[in-house]
C-alpha cells in the first residue's frame, strides 16, 4: 500500500486504542519513524480521541465544594456557613465516554477486516484475470504453431524417415520430416511416452560407414509441449536417425540400452 492508502486502511486508528497485535503495533511503530505523514496521522488521532475523553469527562464536585469552603472560610471565620452535602449520584456520564470510546475501537475493527477481505478479494480476481489472459496468449500461440506445420508439413520437397520402436519400447513409432534445403528436421514425437525426472529425450543424426553419431537436439520441455512436434537444426548428410533417453542436458554419445527409436533414410531414386 501507499501512505494515502495505508493511512486511510483504519489500522492507525486501531494502533492508537490498541486493539492490534503486538506485531502489527510494532511494524506501525516503525512506519512512525520512517515517515513523518504516518506520524501527523497518528498525533492527530491521539488528540482527537483526548478531545473525546475531555468532552464526556464528568466534573468533580467533592473538590469544587472543598474549594468554595475554603474561599468562605478565608472571607469570614465568624459567619458560621453551612453548605448542603450534596447526594452521591450514579457517575454516567462517565461511563457513557468509555462506552462510546469502546464502540469505537469496535467500529474501527470492524472497518479494517472489511477493508482486508476487499483488498483480499480483489487480489484473487487480478490473478484469476492473469492466468484468463496468458490462457488466452497460450491458445493463440498454439493456434499459430499449428497452421505453421501445417504448411511445412504439405511441402512435398520433405524427407520422410520413419524411426521404428526397439527393444525397450518395441510398440512407440516416430516420424521425422526432413527439409534438407533449410537443414531443419521436425520430429512428431506424440507416441513417445514421457520421459522421467531428471530424464531427456536426445536426437541423433547417424553415418552408417562407419557408424557416427552426431546430436542434433533434445526434446526439451517435452511435457508441456502439447503438439509434440520438435524442430531441430540438421546440416548433416544424415544416413539414419534415432532417439535416445539421456540424463538432463544431454550426452556426447548416445546410450544404446536406451534406443527408443531408429530409422535410415531412404536413398532417393
Amino acid at each position: 500500500m501507499n501512505l494515502n492508502e495505508y493511512i486511510e486502511s483504519g489500522l492507525l486508528e486501531l494502533y492508537v486504542c490498541g486493539a492490534l497485535s503486538p506485531e502489527e503495533s510494532i511494524e506501525i511503530s516503525k512506519k512512525l519513524h520512517e515517515h513523518p505523514e504516518i506520524k501527523s496521522e497518528v498525533e492527530q488521532i491521539e488528540s482527537a480521541l483526548q478531545y473525546l475523553g475531555t468532552a464526556v469527562a464528568p466534573y468533580n464536585p467533592e473538590e469544587l465544594l472543598d474549594s468554595i469552603k475554603q474561599k468562605l472560610k478565608n472571607m469570614d471565620h465568624s459567619i458560621p456557613v453551612i453548605v448542603a452535602k450534596p447526594k452521591r449520584t450514579t457517575n454516567w456520564t462517565a461511563y457513557i465516554g468509555w462506552a462510546a470510546c469502546i464502540i469505537l475501537a469496535i467500529g474501527l475493527l470492524a472497518l479494517f477486516q472489511k477493508n482486508h477481505s476487499l483488498r483480499t478479494e480483489l487480489r484473487a480476481v487480478a490473478i484469476k484475470n492473469v492466468q484468463i489472459e496468458q490462457e488466452i496468449e497460450n491458445v493463440r500461440k498454439s493456434s499459430e504453431k499449428t497452421k505453421q506445420l501445417l504448411g511445412i508439413l504439405r511441402d512435398y520437397d520433405l524427407t520422410r524417415v520413419p524411426l521404428k520402436g526397439q527393444k525397450i519400447a518395441p510398440d512407440v513409432f516416430v516420424n521425422i520430416l526432413w527439409d534438407q534445403k533449410e537443414n531443419r528436421a521436425f520430429i512428431d514425437a506424440k507416441d513417445l511416452p514421457e520421459p522421467p525426472p531428471g530424464k531427456v529425450y536426445q536426437v541423433w543424426s547417424l553415418t552408417l560407414d562407419p557408424l557416427t553419431p552426431t546430436s542434433i537436439g533434445l526434446l526439451d520441455q517435452f511435457e508441456e509441449d502439447e503438439n509434440k512436434i520438435f524442430v531441430l537444426n540438421n546440416p548433416n548428410n544424415s544416413e539414419a536417425f534415432g532417439i535416445t533417453l539421456e540424463p538432463a542436458g544431454g550426452s556426447t554419445s548416445p546410450t544404446m540400452e536406451q534406443l527408443y527409436v531408429l530409422g535410415a533414410v531412404e536413398a532417393k531414386s
